[in-house]
Parts: structure tokens; C-alpha cells; sequence
């Protein structure tokens, strides 16, 4: 009788976890994070739309934190709770490098060559080790073009460094510093304010002295990331895109 019950248990947990759903985890830093009063408050980061673009099949946990880089996302313990919730099927989507440029900060700069790619190494591999699987994904630019209507990179030898590791350690990986570049040229120097916080004194009573921010998405601009960052994560087949409506 009692192996009867063993075997029926075993069975019984089994199924269970059979129909345990997969989670998207992200991580990262403001252009990512869930904004606090998303009725009212017109910035949006792109991974707080996300969900829209997903079935029910996957839960989406978002993870990502207003100035946060590679280096204080862990040291603030942050990782460790996404880490302990990690299982096989999981997904883990790692995008930094906004923060870890802040030469005087200390908690979060990071040099690009030494650091910064150790800690993404370090997420790749322990996220791998728990049976999930990475995605790593460069930066979104900031809209800065110069007086010939050029758009600059502000991020320099990071986005390098993603790409590199996606290369050496073969992870999945979006180049959404190249998306996001394409969109804000489409747009081009004026019309690209639409897709950031842009609002003249008493345009909006979220910000009623104004606001002229150049890196933070307004709800089109981080509608139209999350929107980029699906169609690529459609096409590198790696168990995700049968979540994408």
C-alpha cells in the first residue's frame, strides 16, 4: 500500500510540475522598470508593456529597477530573488549598461572590459545552471542628435561588450541598441521627443514645471520598444515565441 501511495505521489508531483507555467524574468534598469502610477504618470519603461504582447501561457515577472547597473542589480541583492525563483523552461532577459557608465558612483560603474562583462557572464551562467535560459540584450540609445540631425551613441564600448559575450558564451540576443537606433532616426530630431518626456510647463499635471528627458520612454515609445524587442525574440526560436500572440 505504501508504495502504492509512493508511486502515486510521485506521479502526482510530477504532473504538477508538468503544468507548471514558465516565467520571463527581466532585468535591468529604468528604461525596463514598472513606473509607480501608471495612470497618471506618463513614463513608461518598455518591459512594464510587455505583457500585453504575451499570451497567458507564460507569467512575466520584471525585475528591473530605476538605476540600476549590472554591478548594484546584485550587490542590492536583487538577483538573488529572481535566482531562487529560476527553473527549467524559465527565461531570464539581461539588459544593462545605462548605470554601469556612472563615473562617480562607485556602487554601480563598471569598466566595460573587466566587470561589466564578468557580471553578465555571471548571469548567463547561473541562470543556465538553474535550467533557464538567457537572453542577453544591448541597451536602448538615447535620443541625442547633434545639430545635423545625427543621432550620437551615448553608451560607447558596453553595447560592444554584450555582443561580445553573446558571441564567446553563444546566448540568445537582441540588439536593441540597433532597433531603437532605426526608430529614433524613422522618427528623426523633432519628432522623436514623442517617444520620450518631453512636456512644456503646465502640458501635463504629471510634470508641471515641465520635463525634457532625452533616455526615458513616454507610453508610445516604450510601447514601440516592447513591440521591437517581441519581433526579435520571435525569431531566435528558442521556446519563447509560442507565448507571443
Amino acid at each position: 500500500m505504501k508504495k502504492i501511495l509512493l508511486t502515486f505521489c510521485i506521479c502526482l508531483a510530477t504532473f504538477l510540475f508538468a503544468q507548471q507555467k514558465p516565467t520571463l524574468f527581466l532585468i535591468g534598469d529604468s528604461t525596463m522598470a514598472n513606473k509607480e502610477n501608471p495612470d497618471k504618470n506618463p513614463e513608461h519603461g518598455w518591459g512594464q508593456v510587455l505583457p500585453q504582447f504575451f499570451t497567458t501561457g507564460i507569467e512575466i515577472q520584471n525585475h528591473a529597477m530605476n538605476g540600476r547597473s549590472s554591478k548594484s542589480f546584485r550587490t542590492e541583492g536583487r538577483w538573488d530573488k529572481v535566482e531562487k525563483q529560476l527553473k527549467k523552461g524559465d527565461f531570464v532577459i539581461i539588459q544593462f549598461g545605462h548605470n554601469d557608465q556612472k563615473l562617480k558612483d562607485s556602487t554601480k560603474f563598471t569598466n566595460p572590459y573587466t566587470q561589466y562583462r564578468a557580471n553578465l557572464e555571471r548571469y548567463v551562467n547561473e541562470a543556465r545552471a538553474k535550467g533557464a535560459i538567457p537572453i542577453l540584450m544591448t541597451s536602448i540609445v538615447r535620443r541625442n542628435f547633434n545639430e545635423n540631425g545625427v543621432l550620437i551613441d551615448t553608451h560607447k564600448e558596453y553595447p560592444l561588450v554584450v555582443r561580445m559575450v553573446a558571441n564567446d558564451l553563444k546566448v540568445p540576443f537582441v540588439d536593441m541598441q540597433l532597433l531603437t537606433e532605426q526608430l529614433e532616426v524613422s522618427y528623426g530630431p523633432e519628432n522623436s521627443k514623442k517617444l520620450h518626456l518631453h512636456y512644456k510647463e503646465g502640458e501635463d499635471p504629471y510634470y508641471p514645471k515641465g520635463k525634457d528627458d532625452d533616455t526615458h520612454l513616454s507610453t508610445l515609445g516604450a510601447e514601440s520598444i516592447a513591440k521591437l524587442a517581441v519581433k526579435n525574440l520571435k525569431t531566435l526560436k528558442i521556446g519563447l515565441e509560442k507565448y507571443i500572440k
